[in-house]
């Protein structure tokens, strides 16, 4: 992980925004779905519109292109992050472990763990595992992950 994060920001998603966000999730899940036969975008439609909340839903923009989105929805018992993605081309230069950091730091703003479900076979699983994450539950194709809020240090 870069010693400094990359400038990102984060802009709020509009109802009118998810065929676009369809397409970047489409385009950054490809290669992973397509390696274990599973790339089919009527399934990717469905299960983002399923989900779909603009406002839980935040815009990903680093030197000002939009490069990914954020999707976090605070529940009773954990901050759900629901999808993190980045086009291809923007992977691997640490906007997902910027993305990540503000995610964290708002799930400890929020005194709340951090639960994030990840396609098996999919390198986000060992980012995950880097930032805290630990597997609590594995189905035929997604793991499920949680980090712990950070213990906190007792008074002396």
């Amino acid at each position: 992980m870069p010693s400094t994060l990359p400038d990102i920001r984060f802009s709020a998603a509009q109802p009118e925004d998810f065929e676009a966000l369809l397409a970047l999730r489409i385009e950054a899940m490809r290669e992973s779905l397509t390696r274990i036969g599973r790339f089919d975008p009527a399934r990717a439609r469905a299960r983002l519109l399923a989900g779909f909340s603009p406002a839980d839903t935040r815009h990903i923009e680093h030197e000002g292109q939009r490069v990914g989105f954020v999707v976090t929805k605070a529940l009773r018992d954990c901050l759900l992050l629901d999808h993190l993605y980045l086009l291809p081309a923007h992977q691997g230069r640490g906007i997902g472990h910027a993305v990540m950091t503000q995610v964290l730091d708002e799930a400890a703003a929020l005194n709340l763990p951090v639960r994030v479900c990840a396609l098996r076979e999919s390198a986000a699983n060992r980012f995950y595992l880097a930032h805290g994450f630990q597997l609590i539950e594995q189905a035929e194709f997604d793991n499920t992950y949680l980090r712990p809020l950070p213990a906190t240090p007792h008074p002396m």
